[in-house]
C-alpha cells in the first residue's frame, strides 16, 4: 500500500514535523472483493499481507492467494460468483486463467478495460482505508497493519459504505 498523503495544520511560520522511527522498510498489501447481490446486504471479503523484507518472502500477493480468496468468497457467499476483475498483471497469469476455466460451473469472470479504476468499486474501498490512515504516524509496520485491519472491519459492518462504492462507479446491478 502506498503511503497516503494527508493535510494537517500548524501555526503560521511553524511547519509541523512528525518524527517517526524505524527503517522504513516493509509493505502492507491488501486484496479484496466487494460483493453485491440484489436484495441482500453488501459484503467485503479481504486478505492482508505484510512484507518485512525478509529473504524469500513474497512482496505481495501471488496467484494462489487470489485463487484462495475467490474460493473463500464462494464458501462464505454460498453460491456461484460473477467476478468483475481489473487487468492487473497478476490477474492475467496462466495458472489463474486455468483455475477460472476449471471453475466455470460456479465462476464467471469479466475483465474491466485496461485502465478503469472509475469502474471498480473496490477502488472506493481502498480510498476509504487510505483516507482513514492518512495522518497515522506509525511506529512500526504492525501498527499500520492493525489500523488497516480495523478500518476494513469497520467497512465490513457498514454495508452502506460498500453500496456507496458501487454507486460511485455508475454501474447498475440487474437482479
Amino acid at each position: 500500500m502506498t503511503p497516503p498523503r494527508a493535510r494537517t495544520w500548524g501555526r503560521i511560520g511553524h511547519t509541523p514535523v512528525i518524527r517517526v522511527r524505524g527503517r522504513g522498510s516493509g509493505r502492507v498489501s491488501m486484496a479484496g472483493m466487494a460483493c453485491y447481490k440484489p436484495g441482500e446486504r453488501s459484503r467485503l471479503i479481504y486478505a492482508i499481507r505484510e512484507y518485512r523484507g525478509r529473504k524469500g518472502e513474497p512482496k505481495g500477493f501471488v496467484w494462489r492467494d487470489f485463487r484462495d480468496l475467490i474460493v473463500r468468497a464462494r464458501i462464505q457467499l454460498g453460491g456461484p460468483i460473477v467476478l468483475v476483475w481489473d487487468n492487473a498483471r497478476i490477474h492475467l497469469v496462466p495458472p489463474l486463467k486455468a483455475f477460472f476455466e476449471a471453475s466455470a460451473d460456479w465462476l464467471t469472470v469479466f475483465q474491466l478495460p485496461t485502465y478503469a479504476p472509475d469502474l471498480n468499486p473496490q477502488e472506493g474501498v481502498w480510498s476509504l482505508v487510505k483516507r482513514d490512515i492518512g495522518n497515522l504516524a506509525a511506529a512500526d509496520l504492525g501498527q499500520i497493519t492493525r489500523a488497516v485491519k480495523r478500518k476494513l472491519k469497520q467497512i465490513q459492518y457498514r454495508p452502506h459504505l460498500l453500496d456507496g462504492c458501487l454507486a460511485g462507479t455508475d454501474l447498475i446491478m440487474d437482479g
